[in-house]
């Protein structure tokens, strides 16, 4: 896929010129709407055991950037200025750092004293600043003075070579779970939210672009670094956000309109593609509004980033980042688009306080995407992919120990990144669709608008949410209150009595094409592979007997031939299908499918897709783990910390790397 895209015709290259100088226009006032009341009540902040943190006592209100981007070293220096507010007397203030380079801290009237304590693996280090002790009501600007290690976590610094263009580097952040302490030092919880500015200088070649509002579309220029030419970009966010959040991107990029309010990203050459896949973004904002309340962000673009980036898509706000891997042609993956937009009310307005109730994001996420897809395309679309997820959740249900089959998660001394797996997403989302059907749609839709104002710009916790609903929705019904098992969905694993799997008629015929293949030996040819969706193609795909043990094969060789042959799978430009095909041919230790294999696990680096299969490598033993080692050598350099990280466990650290 990613291949067919760089390879637009020169026919293009004027267009694609005079869409690179578009850009979304300066404002010279914020283009978000008033905060709520809700966004200024006070706050009760709850333990995070992911952060140093002690907001009780002192706390970042806004974070001020000004950093330069030295390619040359890979390091973002300057200073970070924050707004720091604390309880009358305080003396301190404890922020999250990891792998920084601390040179000085001070405010106005001097040095101030700082502690770096001891380093945890995952935590990083608290940074301890000492100051006079505050007044009531009194704000305090602090001034920290650093620059990031090459090695950052949060970012990924690409060659040229590493682009789609092939002639500029590239830089980008991924701050979520607890990233962003790697490049920013702030009190790094998504209970403690922020505001921030910034001022971004980097190589005049380059553009920068951040989640937040941009100030200076055409940059400023800026003194030369090393005699390399440079400019600033200003930027500026208003809206109060976790620190996760906090997003920049920089390197050879173009801006297309896509009407309004809404845009697209990327390198020149993907432009046109980019583009053509997200036609139907400013209708998702708009069925979004009128399902749940208005857009709070100003401008909603899409940056569609080089291949490593490590997720599917990465909700910033006003700057959805997303993986190249869901431009696939024909507008089959844009549900991604969906659920990234749907974040804009779950998870970047209301934000879960504490990482043990990830589900609170991505649970809401995942039932607004679909409600979006099914206004925007079909409610036969909509189902399909609800039906898909229900089966990737019943898998996670086998695979997963039964204390992660909850909801609200026990994270303790454990990396929240533990937490991110479906049943999150597709268990939180099948909590709320058994809300809905049990009370109806229309009063589902009002507790739902109602929930997003009420908690807007707040931390929220499993507690706080079973609250609100029991307050709004169930207000003392017990017989309702029996009906949906709230704090058994909540706190219990697996799934309670009175979840239903849902279905979609246009399964059907593919499960009887799949049993007619897979479990009768029918031939390939059969299949009616030309007339399927692509959701149906993933259910053909992901079929396997039902009384299937860990580690047997259910298909033979000749089998494995035809079905690569007659479906061309081996060209398969559909990343999705990519990978359901790679998870077979790996079962089934298919030598054929290798090249296949090694070339997608080496052109992309979505964790989703690479983690999976070389988990499905390493279970094949003296076959598959030489294969992992040798791939994952080759394939390590292209890919984010994010996605290394879980793969070094795994297979191991190549030597050298």
């Amino acid at each position: 896929m990613g291949v067919s895209i760089l390879a637009l015709s020169a026919a293009l290259a004027g267009a694609l010129a005079v869409a690179a100088c578009q850009q979304p226009a300066a404002d010279p006032a914020s283009d978000m709407p008033p905060l709520p009341a809700s966004a200024t009540a006070p706050v009760t902040y709850p333990k995070d055991i992911h952060s140093y943190a002690q907001p009780q006592i002192a706390r970042v209100k806004h974070v001020d950037l000004n950093l330069t981007a030295d390619f040359a070293a890979h390091t973002l220096s300057g200073t970070a200025a924050l707004d720091v507010t604390a309880e009358p007397g305080a003396t301190q203030i404890v922020l999250d750092s990891r792998n920084l380079d601390i040179k000085a801290v001070r405010d106005a009237k001097g040095p101030l004293s700082f502690v770096l304590g001891a380093a945890d693996p995952i935590l990083g280090q608290s940074l301890t600043v000492t100051f006079p002790a505050f007044a009531a009501g009194e704000t305090r600007k602090i001034f920290i003075d650093y620059a990031t290690k090459p090695d950052a976590a949060a970012l990924q610094w690409l060659t040229p070579a590493q682009t789609a263009g092939g002639k500029q580097p590239f830089l980008f952040s991924q701050g979520e779970a607890i990233l962003t302490r790697t490049w920013i030092p702030t009190q790094d919880s998504p209970g403690i939210r922020q505001t921030y500015s910034a001022t971004i200088t980097v190589p005049e070649a380059l553009k920068a672009v951040m989640s937040a509002e941009m100030l200076t579309p055409n940059g400023e220029k800026a003194p030369a670094l090393n005699g390399q030419p440079m400019h600033s970009y200003r930027f500026r966010m208003t809206n109060p956000i976790p620190p996760y959040l906090m997003a920049i991107a920089v390197g050879d990029l173009a801006f297309a309109s896509e009407g309004g309010r809404v845009g697209v990203w990327t390198e020149p050459s993907r432009l046109e593609a980019v583009k053509a896949e997200f036609a139907e973004m400013g209708k998702m904002v708009d069925a979004a509004e009128a399902l749940y309340g208005p857009y709070r962000w100003g401008r909603y673009d899409v940056l569609v980033l080089p291949p490593s980036f490590p997720f599917g898509g990465m909700e910033n706000p006003r700057l959805t980042f997303a993986t190249p891997t869901v431009i696939a042609g024909d507008k089959s993956l844009v549900s991604l688009v969906a659920h990234e937009l749907a974040h804009s009310w779950s998870g970047n307005t209301v934000t879960h306080a504490v990482w043990a109730d990830f589900w609170l994001n991505e649970g809401f996420t995942t039932y607004f995407q679909n409600r979006i897809m099914e206004a925007v395309y079909s409610p036969a679309r909509a189902q399909q992919e609800r039906v898909l997820g229900w089966d990737s959740l019943q898998e996670q249900l086998k695979t997963q120990p039964a204390a992660d089959t909850r909801l609200h998660l026990d994270l303790t001394r454990r990396d929240p990144d533990d937490g991110m797996t479906d049943i999150a997403y597709e268990k939180g989302a099948a909590f709320l669709e058994t809300i809905e059907r049990t009370i109806g749609r229309q009063r589902f839709d009002a507790w739902l608008k109602g929930y997003f104002d009420r908690n807007a710009f707040r931390p929220m916790t499993s507690e706080l949410f079973l609250q609100d609903i029991r307050a709004n929705l169930v207000k003392g019904d017990q017989a309702l209150e029996q009906q949906l098992k709230l704090d058994e969905w909540v706190y219990q694993p697996g799934l309670p009595s009175n979840a239903v799997a849902p279905t979609s008629a246009d399964f059907a015929a593919v499960d009887r094409a799949a049993t007619a293949f897979f479990a009768n030996r029918g031939p390939a040819s059969a299949i009616p592979w030309k007339g399927w969706s692509t959701q149906q193609r993933q259910r053909f795909l992901q079929w396997r007997p039902a009384n299937l043990r860990d580690g047997a094969d259910w298909m033979t060789n000749q089998q494995l031939a035809d079905l690569d042959q007659t479906l061309n799978l081996e060209h398969e430009g559909n990343s999705e299908l990519t990978f359901a095909w790679l998870q077979i041919a790996v079962a089934h230790r298919y030598q054929l499918a290798v090249p296949t294999l090694e070339r997608f696990l080496t052109s992309q680096g979505r964790r989703k897709f690479v983690m999976p299969l070389f988990t499905s490598l390493w279970k094949e033993g003296d076959w598959g783990r030489p294969l992992a080692t040798r791939i994952y050598a080759r394939a390590r350099p292209g890919y984010h910390p994010v996605t290394t990280g879980s793969v070094d466990a795994l297979v191991g650290k190549p030597a050298g790397q």
